[in-house]
């Protein structure tokens, strides 16, 4: 099976599929926001902004594209072959990617991680949205690692941590807990931020940086499945 998903016109396939859905989902969610107007305040202004949300949203997150309104974005996608297709989607949606990811645990960048952190800041820097999951692309779920917060110091713009959740669901497993939402369904959406690091932090202040935010951003997951 993981074979048949890696052909290139499967995942072509697949990303067609995936697009349709998700604008399907996008017309249908019936939203709740906390703290929208944090966002919209960036979404007209000419910075750029970083945007987190755990890997097991991305359906839904794909779904929030009306909120960036016009301000260029893009989103960071792991170099993996299972990530071609939601890669090619994220394109047919109007969303550029950034393929590559932010880095591991411990700091240290993966394959292709250096170029792609090098253009997520270029691309801030230059006023853009860029989109990431700490937690990906394999986990474990719901940890933040040191790359974003490295990430986040580089460009010196705001950030916003993101909780997103939805009813009904379509439960995919594995690793991430992966929902998609169904169409119709009632959404929240939960913005903790905007937050900063400070460009002269040292080690260990990034170190406590990495836990408050991972903690945040798990508060508001947990806050927006209360809200529903």
């Amino acid at each position: 099976m993981k074979r048949l998903l890696r052909l290139k016109a499967v995942q072509e396939l697949l990303s067609r599929l995936i697009a349709a859905y998700v604008d399907l989902v996008t017309a249908t969610l019936r939203w709740r926001y906390e703290n929208r107007q944090s966002v919209d305040a960036v979404m007209i202004g000419s910075h750029g902004a970083l945007g987190f949300f755990w890997h097991g949203r991305i359906a839904q997150a794909m779904a929030c594209r009306p909120l960036l309104a016009d301000k260029p974005r893009r989103v960071m996608i792991s170099l993996s072959r299972d990530g071609e297709f939601i890669a090619l989607a994220a394109e047919r949606l109007g969303v550029p990617t950034i393929r590559g990811s932010a880095g591991k645990n411990d700091g240290s960048l993966v394959k292709g991680g250096a170029t792609a952190f090098r253009r997520a800041v270029d691309r801030a820097r230059a006023g853009e949205v860029v989109l990431l999951t700490p937690d990906g692309p394999r986990g474990p779920r719901e940890v933040m690692p040191m790359g974003p917060i490295r990430l986040a110091q580089a460009t010196d713009c705001p950030v916003f941590l993101m909780g997103l959740a939805a009813r009904p669901t379509l439960l995919l497993g594995g690793w991430d807990a992966g929902r998609v939402p169904l169409p119709f369904a009632r959404a929240a959406l939960v913005v903790a931020g905007p937050l900063g690091v400070p460009a002269h932090a040292e080690e260990a202040e990034l170190q406590t940086l990495r836990g408050e935010w991972q903690a945040r951003m798990r508060a508001a997951q947990a806050r927006a499945e209360a809200l529903l």
